[in-house]
């Protein structure tokens, strides 16, 4: 016997639900990993660059407090819900298909975007609720394939988690299968900071 629409929906709706509250409690414990490694100033990734020229008030922020964030029950469930949602909002399309260009960083208020948008866009959402700019981070990655790619890294004092539109689950950064290139510094919105051996990598493709 086949289920009414509305049933069907109320399934989807009770999976997502169940889906959701799983990536919550899974919050590491304090024997997650730490912080990850940063060297000195590295080249600006040139979609930030272009970001920052239309949005020069994002790009020229330094917070006072730099210590990591505390993780709490209450921010690992803010995180988690924050990663859920915009994945579920936005839908992934390359630069080129949106605007005929690689390398265009922008928030997906059309609710599109690749893999930099839906980091800017955490980003923001996170910020406007309280978690300070020092602690959300854009970095960029290689991917196991090769792949360049970007995520939001959020500092805290258990370690260095990871939100990324290709999961749900926050994760701590060194369970995340990817090579860490640079991020933005935390004492400076413009300015990007090298990971270990990180080497030049575009981030355009969708993800």
């Amino acid at each position: 016997m086949n289920s009414s629409p509305a049933t069907q929906g109320l399934r989807v709706f009770a999976a997502a639900a169940i889906g959701l509250a799983a990536a919550i409690w899974a919050m590491p414990s304090a024997s997650a990993a730490g912080a990850m490694a940063t060297g000195g100033r590295t080249t600006q990734p040139i979609g930030h660059y272009e970001f920052c020229k239309t949005r020069p008030a994002e790009c020229s922020v330094h917070p006072k407090d730099l210590a990591p964030a505390r993780l709490t029950s209450a921010l690992w469930n803010k995180l988690a819900r924050v990663t859920a949602a915009v994945n579920a909002a936005v839908k992934p399309l390359s630069d080129q298909d949106i605007y005929g260009k690689d390398e265009v960083w922008a928030y997906p208020d059309k609710g599109v975007g690749d893999c930099e948008d839906y980091v800017l866009e955490k980003r923001r959402r996170l910020a406007r609720q309280g978690v300070s700019l020092a602690n959300l981070l854009v970095t960029v990655v290689r991917k196991p394939d090769g792949e360049g790619h970007a995520v939001l890294t959020v500092r805290t004092d258990k370690g260095d988690l990871v939100l990324d539109n290709l999961t749900d689950k926050v994760k701590p950064w060194d369970q995340s299968g990817y090579r860490f290139l640079k991020r933005q510094a935390i004492e400076d919105t413009g300015r990007w900071v090298s990971i270990r051996d990180g080497q030049q990598v575009l981030v355009g493709a969708v993800q």
